[in-house]
């Protein structure tokens, strides 16, 4: 897998959109509140540094090659 997310700007929108689904667990109540856990991708992205979607696209934010 080679970098495609590095632009600080991209990690930060990524991180944020990852926290505000997470938020859901807290928020929601019943069945729907598990829906929050779709924000680990996005954190997981930044992590890692690779984004399947981005790769799909061919779009790359990473300053190395």
């Amino acid at each position: 897998m080679q970098c495609n997310v590095g632009h600080p700007v991209d990690k930060t929108l990524r991180v944020l959109i990852g926290i505000g689904l997470l938020s859901l667990l807290y928020f929601l109540e019943g069945n729907l509140r598990w829906l929050g856990l779709i924000g680990i991708i996005p954190i997981l992205t930044v992590v890692f540094g690779w984004c399947p979607g981005w790769a799909l696209l061919g779009i790359n934010t990473c300053k190395t090659k």
